[in-house]
């Protein structure tokens, strides 16, 4: 077993939602860790601000530069690498900052966990890069379709990430998170969307298309399909999804949210919202059989139980005033 107690990881992309979460799993469960946050003057360490840093080592810089990659890995067992570009509506501005970040970033992390002996890398996929369903549920034989140049990035992320395997035994496992929700999510996230937007007193909600459906897993549940992932000797060299073999519309989902939250609100569509035509995924369902079988991974939370659990951190004053709820948040 890879991950033992005690052992040293290293969390790229730790100041972000998903990565704050693995950060904090990690570092109560006897994990020495090192957290990155992407370098900044402000001196900002992202969501690590929300958390017990005492015996966490947070280091600042960007994946984009090797020499740095090769210093942040050294006397590190386990790497796992979630530093990314995310943001889908961006990804159509910005392209060529998702190739340097996300592909070039991998190298740089894959090159550098090599060069150190790192006993295991988790790259961290989405599953984004299979665009809107040829069939349900979506395995990982699935096709690949580049339907924005973020998915691109992240197929391209995934191919040079499994390379280092093929080509010199790194021991990467690729982990396919469906879409992930819980607190710390951004806000150009749709659930934060409409809970921030109910929660600041708006009458009518703003959002995009609500007709594609989603396979949503709370957030702990991700973190701990990774965590289940490093452990398994058997999931070397593979490609693995993290979801909940679930899938509702984005519209129930909203509607689910309105309920729970006695809201009388209404929904209207902002064309600003809407991705263009051949760009949106219209189906995504995982199929979670194979973690189930590699490492007996079974989600948690239900999605009622986890939107109680998200909606709570988000009503919060404290929690709320991070957010800006009127504004849309590319």
């Amino acid at each position: 077993m890879t991950l033992e107690s005690n052992s040293h990881v290293l969390i790229t992309g730790a100041d972000g939602f998903i990565g704050s979460h693995l950060t904090e799993l990690l570092a109560t469960t006897g994990h020495n860790v090192r957290a990155l946050t992407q370098y900044n003057s402000f001196n900002y360490w992202g969501w690590l601000e929300d958390l017990d840093l005492s015996d966490i080592e947070v280091v600042c810089g960007d994946v984009r530069d090797p020499h740095f990659c090769r210093e942040i890995t050294k006397d590190i067992d386990v790497v796992f690498h979630l530093a990314a570009l995310i943001a889908i509506p961006y990804s159509y501005s910005a392209p060529n900052s998702y190739v340097a970040t996300n592909v070039t970033g991998t190298l740089n992390i894959c090159q550098a966990a090599k060069d150190n002996g790192c006993k295991r890398v988790i790259h961290t996929s989405t599953s984004e890069v299979y665009g809107t369903a040829q069939y349900v549920p979506i395995d990982e034989k699935h096709p690949l379709q580049p339907q924005s140049p973020y998915s691109a990035s992240k197929i391209g992320a995934d191919s040079m990430a499994m390379s280092f395997f093929n080509a010199f035994d790194l021991p990467v496992t690729i982990a396919r998170p469906f879409n992930t929700y819980g607190p710390r999510q951004s806000g150009r996230a749709v659930i934060p969307t409409i809970i921030t937007q109910i929660a600041a007193g708006q009458k009518e909600i703003k959002l995009g298309d609500v007709s594609p459906t989603r396979d949503f897993n709370y957030v702990l549940d991700t973190c701990r399909g990774f965590v289940m992932l490093a452990e398994s000797e058997n999931t070397v060299g593979e490609t693995v999804n993290i979801g909940a073999n679930y899938e509702i519309s984005v519209g129930d989902t909203l509607n689910k949210i309105k309920e729970l939250m006695e809201s009388d609100v209404t929904f209207v569509t902002e064309g600003q919202r809407i991705r263009p035509g051949k760009s949106e995924v219209f189906r995504l369902w995982c199929d979670n059989t194979k973690i189930h079988s590699l490492t007996g991974f079974e989600p948690e939370f239900s999605i009622d139980d986890g939107l109680k659990k998200t909606i709570e951190w988000f009503v919060d004053e404290k929690n709320l005033a991070k957010y800006k709820a009127d504004l849309y948040n590319v």
